[in-house]
């Protein structure tokens, strides 16, 4: 019997889910009728830091928006966990809560706010992160520019914004949508060191980058999708080791 590359990755999956710090297990979520993440599962431990790979239109933006329980793509089937709680069960705002926070693409900087209004409304509601003070001293760009609008700032300035304002949340899973998009390689450098920082407390992150060399200098493992599915599975210096993975996944 034939094994396939999705049964050769659940293979070194933990057959308990809610032993693991984060686990996704069988997820299937639609577009409408239109089927995009199909069956993945993974597992990530506390403190790592995991590339989610993949060439355009894999289903990587649409896994992390699943993660984070937002109503499209609708999760059809599966679960997710998060130290032991059902996260498939939850809304997005409970899983917020819950400790997973999604920075999108887009970064959704609210237009009409400074800065500093930005990251004191994301603390509005209970189970605040970081404190001001804190972000201030990770982030000495923002607090340069706190009483300035937000969408006035850089694209590297708002994205640091963006991550420091899911910081101000509780943040036990960090999901990165496309971090390096549009940015200058010594943002890029920043952005990094920023990351690296945020593990050093303890923060687990999953990071969607098309930058995928960038993606893997930083991390501990990555997984691969392709069409939906979940591919391949291993460390990050394996991948960027294995050539023949990167051209027939990535285009690398």
């Amino acid at each position: 019997m034939t094994t396939t590359k999705r049964e050769a990755v659940s293979a070194i999956l933990d057959p308990d889910p809610t032993k693991v710090f984060f686990a996704m297990r069988n997820a299937h979520s639609y577009y409408g009728e239109s089927y995009i993440v199909q069956g993945v599962s993974l597992d990530v431990r506390q403190g790592e830091i995991v590339a989610l790979l993949g060439r355009n239109g894999a289903g990587k933006t649409s896994t992390l928006r699943t993660i984070a329980r937002l109503d499209n793509p609708e999760l059809k089937q599966g679960e997710i966990w998060l130290e032991g709680k059902p996260i498939h069960t939850m809304a997005a705002w409970q899983a917020s809560r819950a400790g997973i926070q999604l920075v999108p693409e887009d970064r959704r900087i609210i237009p009409g706010l400074s800065v500093e209004e930005n990251l004191i409304l994301a603390q509005v509601a209970p189970d605040q992160g970081w404190s001001l003070e804190e972000i201030y001293e990770h982030f000495p760009r923002l607090a340069e520019r706190r009483k300035q609008e937000g969408v006035t700032l850089s694209g590297g300035e708002q994205q640091m914004l963006a991550v420091a304002r899911a910081l101000a949340r509780n943040v036990k899973l960090l999901l990165l949508d496309e971090p390096y998009e549009g940015l200058a390689p010594v943002i890029v450098r920043e952005i990094e060191k920023i990351v690296q920082d945020i593990r050093a407390r303890g923060i687990t992150t999953i990071i969607v980058e098309q930058n995928a060399v960038a993606a893997l200098r930083m991390s501990d493992r990555a997984v691969i999708l392709d069409t939906g599915e979940l591919v391949w599975a291993g460390s990050a210096q394996e991948l960027l080791d294995n050539e023949r993975l990167r051209k027939e996944y990535l285009a690398l």
